[in-house]
């Protein structure tokens, strides 16, 4: 049994990215939560942190899962949830809807990601970092390489919150140069800091898994600051597992990553 701390729920429009056709690449997605259980019960995941799916260009379509989301932490006590919402002007109303759920039971994140637009300098942050203060949320954000969702950017908000708020940096900085500035120092750093910093290894290269957790072991310190993700439909849940399953074999950072890692943080 294993508990996986970022996945999806809702099924996106068709969308013409990068200029092609109509596509929907995002096969496994589930539209219900009948169709979420199933997949719980038959990946044998004990608890799973459930958020908006996302990634067309209409914040609507985000926005509109949100009831879903909560209504799924509500049904099954395995399920907890994250909140969409936004720091875009363009967002401002959806987002002040959103944070009215932030203290629903079951309601652990809020999810933020600059792939649609924004930045880490955007005023429509205040609010929502004020609402995990107040509700004891975790800031769960997406870390991709290059614009704003770069870790050199998305980094900054552990700066300058993660002093008093938790953070989730989703992707363990979402590539190669993300993964070197992280376990070359950065993330170990803003942990002996008192940075209340987190992360998940959905999409890591295949070395850093390994050399994260040789890390770890030589550091003392960070095995219960990582969980593990599949971000489905997005992620494999069955490659994610495999990989990170090699990586913490045999370390202390095993039954951390797959168990209580998400127990104190989203449980």
């Amino acid at each position: 049994m294993t508990n996986d701390a970022h996945r999806h729920l809702g099924v996106l429009p068709a969308f013409p990215f990068y200029g092609g056709p109509p596509v929907s690449p995002d096969v496994t997605a589930r539209a219900t939560i009948d169709e979420l259980i199933k997949d719980l019960d038959s990946e044998k995941t004990e608890r799973a942190l459930i958020l908006p799916n996302y990634g067309v260009p209409d914040p609507d379509v985000a926005f509109g899962f949100n009831q879903l989301v909560v209504e799924a932490a509500h049904r099954d006590d395995r399920i907890r949830c994250g909140l969409w919402v936004s720091a875009r002007p363009d967002d401002h109303a959806r987002t002040a809807e959103a944070l009215k759920l932030a203290g629903e039971p079951g309601v652990r994140a809020l999810k933020i990601s600059f792939l649609l637009g924004g930045g880490i300098d955007d005023p429509g942050l205040e609010p929502i970092f004020a609402a995990a203060r107040e509700h004891d949320l975790v800031v769960h954000v997406h870390t991709s390489p290059g614009a704003a969702s770069d870790i050199d950017k998305v980094g900054q908000l552990v700066d300058r919150h993660g002093d008093d708020v938790k953070i989730h940096l989703v992707h363990f900085g979402g590539g190669m140069s993300g993964h070197i500035k992280l376990i070359g120092g950065r993330f170990f750093d803003w942990i002996a800091a008192g940075k209340q910093v987190y992360t998940d290894l959905s999409w890591a290269i295949g070395f850093a898994p390994r050399w994260l957790a040789r890390e770890i072991d030589h550091r003392g310190l960070g095995a219960d600051r990582v969980l593990f993700a599949s971000d489905e439909p997005w992620g494999d849940h069955a490659g994610e597992l495999a990989r990170l399953q090699a990586a913490a074999a045999g370390r202390e950072l095993g039954d951390a990553v797959f168990k209580t890692n998400f127990d104190k943080l989203y449980a």
